[in-house]
């Protein structure tokens, strides 16, 4: 994840670290340290959150937190190396966790990575956690804060009265109150765009302030800037607008990808990616193309 995105995890975490602890590792008696830096030597980019933890049965050792937007392929990969890296500096064991927070298939998304080259094996299990598959109620109920600004896309908290009580939670609370441009992009992904302004009662523009919105545009400027050329930009950006488009309303959305691909303004595009964000429906997308 980007750097922005990075930094609104960390403080996601960081709200209730041990609750988050014992809900992605299982383990009731375990007590967590510091958020540990995770800028390691052979790698720029960095793991989101990685936590010291200690129990009686396990003694000391690290939890690696790694929130992806979108599952994709290179991230078992990463988790074998991000392991890695982590047990290399800091000397523990580590118990790696992926959480993905938007469903994009019905695909099976893979525990471990595992290798066999020339006879010789490479393995590393992970935890997988599908936000999607997870009860709305252990946001409200444990209580884990940091899962509230996803309430909208977990396991029963599509409706409109889920949603606002998750938005009185995070307004009541100082610590939490900024965190409500996050639940109000995933409030978008399940709820009309004008219900979502009326909950708020805040202009939608403010969504482009989300992490994650930036996150989808950024994504698609660092692949272009990989490939060195203005068209790779608006390749990349293309790429961040299908699958957005697929996140929010599926094969029906991915049928005007066939209209987008002619587009080689850059500018225009990123306002189409935009406007997919506050759309409450296809005919309106089709209205702005």
């Amino acid at each position: 994840m980007n750097k922005a995105a990075d930094i609104s995890t960390k403080k996601l975490i960081s709200l209730a670290p041990n609750n988050w602890a014992k809900w992605v590792t299982g383990i009731p008696d375990i007590v967590t340290g510091e958020i540990l830096n995770t800028e390691f030597q052979w790698i720029s980019r960095q793991s989101d959150v990685v936590i010291q933890a200690e129990s009686p049965q396990y003694g000391k050792f690290i939890i690696l937190n790694e929130l992806q937007l979108r599952y994709t392929s290179e991230m078992p990969r990463r988790m074998r190396a991000y392991a890695a890296l982590a047990e290399e500096k800091y000397k523990l064991q580590t118990y790696p966790v992926l959480i993905n927070i938007l469903k994009i298939s019905n695909s099976e998304v893979p525990t471990g990575f595992a290798s066999n080259f020339i006879g010789l094996r490479a393995i590393q299990d992970y935890r997988v956690i599908n936000l999607w598959e997870v009860d709305v109620n252990i946001a409200f109920e444990t209580p884990l804060p940091s899962l509230l600004p996803f309430v909208p896309i977990l396991k029963g908290g599509e409706n409109e009265s889920t949603i606002r009580e998750a938005l009185r939670m995070l307004r009541a609370d100082e610590q939490l109150n900024q965190l409500e441009t996050v639940l109000a992009f995933f409030a978008t992904f399940v709820l009309e765009s004008t219900l979502v302004q009326e909950i708020m009662r805040w202009d939608m523009t403010v969504l482009r302030e989300s992490p994650w919105y930036q996150e989808i545009l950024l994504e698609g400027q660092a692949r272009g800037e990989a490939e060195g050329e203005a068209r790779g930009e608006v390749r990349g950006i293309i790429s961040s607008i299908e699958t957005s488009l697929e996140a929010k309303f599926g094969s029906d959305g991915l049928e005007l990808m066939s209209q987008i691909s002619q587009i080689s303004d850059l500018e225009q595009l990123k306002e189409i990616l935009r406007r997919i964000v506050v759309a409450n429906t296809i005919q309106e997308l089709q209205n702005v193309l």
